[in-house]
């Protein structure tokens, strides 16, 4: 992996986090979601316009990655309804790293060094440190398997777009495709289960959602441009540093406790992420 294509994927991460925190104060998380997706899908339609038309081989990929998307949306949205960011973020991100790496060595053939592998399972394990306080501090445990679920939908997604983006023509038309479709589910799988109540009235929930959906865009079309220069295992284990930045931002902005336990997660991530550049 280049330097380019390191410092491309931190900032991709930076603004993942930036993005979820938006989501996790918004007075709507549901809301701030949907205008979200919406937004993404109209971004992509206006990048699509520009691009030709996929190749049959590379619509199953889409159609799949937009729905394993949308499932993750969904989870992420059910999640934040019941825990804070730097609980959920954490452990919704935790084990996609791991997941993605076993996955991509069996299936995809993937060929990550020892050093890189280590480095992803110091990763993994400083996030799943970090989210232990569900278990220790009385949160609530509803959140869990929304969380899983989001992570195994990261570790899916991961996976699809990184072979889709490299047979389309380039990352850009893979990605543009992908959240138009992301955009139709997710629409659809809100109205079927809130009805009308799925679209939020006018205010600071679509403001907050345009921004985020500016964000999750640019976040994801770095992030899979890098795929195809790179070991997918590894993109994923660098930009799961967003963890880093969402403890951050929680800390700083919205005042969430910091403690020892964190910090210690905290260095263990960036080991892993210095072991997956040697």
């Amino acid at each position: 992996m280049s330097l380019t294509v390191f410092l491309a994927v931190l900032a991709a991460a930076l603004l993942h986090a930036g993005w979820n925190a938006l989501v996790r104060v918004g007075a709507s998380r549901a809301g701030t979601m949907m205008v979200l997706s919406g937004v993404q899908g109209v971004i992509g339609l206006v990048v699509v316009t520009a691009q030709p038309v996929p190749a049959a081989p590379v619509w199953p990929w889409i159609a799949a990655s937009g729905v394993i998307h949308t499932a993750y949306k969904l989870f992420l949205t059910l999640a934040y309804e019941h825990g804070d960011l730097g609980r959920v973020y954490p452990l919704a991100r935790g084990t996609a790293p791991m997941i993605t790496l076993v996955a991509g060595a069996l299936w995809l053939g993937e060929a990550v060094r020892p050093t890189e592998a280590v480095g992803i399972l110091l990763l993994g394990s400083g996030i799943l440190l970090l989210a232990r306080g569900v278990w220790t501090s009385g949160e609530s445990r509803r959140m869990l398997p929304f969380a899983v679920g989001a992570a195994c939908a990261t570790a899916g997604y991961t996976l699809v777009d990184g072979h889709g983006a490299r047979l389309a023509v380039s990352s850009t038309q893979f990605v543009g495709w992908l959240f138009v479709i992301d955009g139709l589910i997710f629409a659809a799988a809100m109205f079927a289960l809130r009805g009308r109540a799925a679209v939020p009235p006018a205010g600071r929930v679509w403001l907050a959602g345009g921004i985020g959906a500016a964000a999750s865009y640019g976040s994801y079309a770095v992030a899979v441009w890098a795929m195809t220069l790179a070991p997918i295992a590894l993109v994923a284990a660098i930009r799961e540093t967003s963890i880093l930045f969402a403890v951050l931002i929680g800390w700083l902005v919205l005042r969430e406790r910091m403690s020892p336990a964190k910090a210690l997660s905290v260095l263990m991530i960036a080991a892993g992420v210095a072991l997956t550049r040697l």
